[in-house]
């Protein structure tokens, strides 16, 4: 393959190719997009635990390219009793979020062959504490609204590229998660 050949096959940091493979090999066998992603977390003391984010299941096996572990902490601000040594977990949930997007948006420009110089995401939830606290059960202990303004640099015209934001809201799994009731178990380990 020569130098052009290899430029285009490469776009926003994506190898297209290899994204067209992957599309088509789940096409012929739906099996292969099941996917199963763990996470151990400890808590640490106070408001911090670590969470460890190593192996998981997909494409019909397990996969162990992760030589070592992911390790991310969180923490509480000072001022709900934190030591400040990581986002909490709602500003965890945001940065999943605009993670999730921004991957959703970049990749999908690059199979659409739109090349994107710069993207970046603003984000902010809203939270009322009473109902953590045990103060209310009237709100709900989650956020009530989380507002998202991202900001593209692309070769692309404006109402192209927020056809393309569109379409990454449908497909992407977080939003979906945020936007849709998940089934979540919680039980004490025998």
């Amino acid at each position: 393959m020569n130098m052009a050949q290899e430029q285009q096959q490469m776009m926003n940091g994506v190898d297209v190719g290899r994204l067209v493979k992957t599309i088509e090999a789940v096409k012929a066998d739906p099996d292969l997009a099941r996917f199963r992603f763990r996470a151990e977390s400890v808590w640490t003391g106070g408001g911090k635990t670590e969470t460890q984010i190593q192996g998981f299941y997909g494409t019909g096996q397990e996969d162990t390219s992760r030589k070592e572990p992911f390790v991310l902490v969180g923490d509480e601000p000072p001022v709900l009793l934190g030591g400040n040594k990581g986002p909490n977990a709602v500003e965890t949930l945001l940065h999943a979020l605009t993670s999730c997007l921004s991957v959703g948006f970049v990749y999908n420009a690059a199979a659409q062959g739109i090349r994107v110089d710069g993207l970046s995401f603003e984000t902010e939830g809203d939270l009322d504490l009473r109902a953590f606290l045990g103060i209310t059960e009237k709100v709900r202990p989650g956020y009530d609204n989380i507002r998202v303004t991202y900001q593209v640099d692309a070769d692309a015209p404006r109402d192209r590229l927020v056809e393309l934001c569109k379409y990454v809201q449908e497909t992407s799994p977080v939003l979906d998660m945020l936007r849709n009731p998940v089934k979540v178990d919680v039980k004490m380990a025998d």
